[in-house]
């Protein structure tokens, strides 16, 4: 976690940012209908190329989070007050862009009682009104209540996504003190327990640190606690307040980590530099 970052990006991590109308056509309607994406907040690098496709993730909740995770720019502090009508907005904007795929997350909000886990419920209720479309949510660990969880899962998604971020060595060093390795495979067990038919999904962020022994460890334990869908992309830092990275890992590592992570046992693998969470998640279940 010490050693400097890199001076430069290699040629592997360069490319062009899509522009044209479709692309603002989909950032106008976003800011238009008040909502939040992750897209914007966390400096993703597909961000363009998302919203040329109208398409984007939507992060419920507001823009400012409880925690202070070193990867992430996402503002911490004491956020306001949970907005009832952003379910019915994102409803809209869902059924405006056509989506036949609608990934939800969120800030971590330690300050409510439960997590924010209504509101999922409520925004994937809605989206299921105004649209045909499938869901996958992408919450945080809601701090190990397994209630929440619960509510979450009652509003049926077709995929629940819980990104590990990284090896349990640079757990807390990352994801800071809140945040726990093991209540992470417990939630994925605890889930596959009460809804065996949803889809598991997680993310890990490569070139913090971590050794290939580590990553390959890790994925065991996540496919032995019931995940099978898997994304490994590039960790970039937002900022200079974020941590550094380690190193940058070249595109036939990404094949041989994604080939293993099939050895393994997982059955959808997206693994690449510019690979996220929900990037391309619609195609990763088959929903084009």
């Amino acid at each position: 976690m010490s050693n400097p970052e890199p001076r430069s990006l290699p040629r592997w991590l360069k490319r062009n940012v899509p522009t044209g109308g479709a692309g603002r056509a989909t950032a106008r309607l976003i800011a238009e209908l008040g909502l939040q994406t992750v897209c914007d907040h966390a400096k993703c690098p597909n961000r363009m190329e998302c919203y040329s496709q109208r398409t984007a993730t939507f992060m419920i909740l507001g823009d400012v989070c409880t925690r202070s995770c070193r990867f992430c720019s996402i503002k911490t502090g004491r956020p306001g007050v949970v907005d009832p009508d952003e379910p019915r907005r994102l409803a809209e904007a869902a059924r405006r862009l056509a989506l036949k795929h609608v990934v939800i997350t969120c800030v971590t909000r330690d300050d409510l009682s439960d997590g924010g886990a209504e509101q999922f419920y409520q925004t994937v209720t809605q989206v299921r009104r105004e649209t045909g479309a499938t869901v996958e949510v992408l919450p945080g660990d809601f701090a190990g209540d397994t209630a929440a969880v619960d509510r979450v899962l009652a509003a049926a998604p077709e995929v629940y996504n819980h990104n590990t971020e990284t090896v349990p060595r640079l757990y807390h060093a990352i994801r800071g003190v809140k945040s726990d390795y093991a209540w992470t495979l417990e939630m994925f067990r605890h889930i596959g327990r009460r809804n065996p038919g949803v889809l598991l999904k997680t993310g890990l962020m490569l070139g913090l640190g971590e050794t290939t022994d580590e990553l390959l460890d890790t994925l065991a334990d996540l496919h032995d606690a019931g995940c099978r869908m898997l994304t490994l992309g590039q960790y970039l830092r937002p900022s200079p307040a974020q941590a550094p990275v380690a190193r940058y890992v070249p595109p036939d590592e990404f094949d041989y980590l994604g080939k293993a992570a099939r050895g393994i046992g997982f059955t959808h693998v997206a693994a690449g530099p510019f690979v996220r969470s929900s990037y391309h998640a619609g195609e990763m279940i088959g929903v084009v």
